[in-house]
């Protein structure tokens, strides 16, 4: 009987994991197919703001990141974490949590972000802010 109910729970918990990977996949941020417009701006520790703009293929900001180094002065490094990409230096400027607790923020159209740049998807006209932030 005992193995009857542990059986049971087993099911149930891997029937809820595939329910909420497909709920979670339904709801996730999807990326746009074609050319788009974008504004890549960067806000120094001095507020200072330099501004990058163009057209992309690009689906994901780390893409879009990718593209504007290739073609421009605009320089990042990043680290691969457990929850994506972090954004560690920005056009040479290093932001080091654990030394100060700076970060780099990324704003979507105003908007504090809420997917890491491998995650965010890039749509037509999108601004996008990576400010450096304490």
């Amino acid at each position: 009987m005992k193995n009857k109910k542990t059986l049971y729970a087993l099911i149930g918990l891997v029937a809820a994991a595939v329910i909420f990977f497909f709920v979670y996949k339904q709801l996730a941020p999807k990326p746009a197919a074609g050319t788009k417009a974008y504004t890549l701006e960067v806000v120094d520790a001095d507020g200072e703001i330099k501004a990058y703009g163009g057209k992309t293929d690009a689906e994901y900001l780390i893409n879009l990141m990718d593209e504007v180094a290739e073609k421009t002065d605009f320089s990042y490094e990043k680290e691969d974490g457990e929850y994506g990409a972090y954004i560690t230096t920005v056009n040479g400027l290093k932001a080091d949590y654990n030394t100060d607790g700076a970060y780099w923020a990324i704003f979507v159209n105003g908007e504090y972000g809420q997917y890491g740049a491998d995650q965010q998807p890039v749509a037509d006209g999108d601004i996008f802010r990576l400010a450096y932030s304490k």
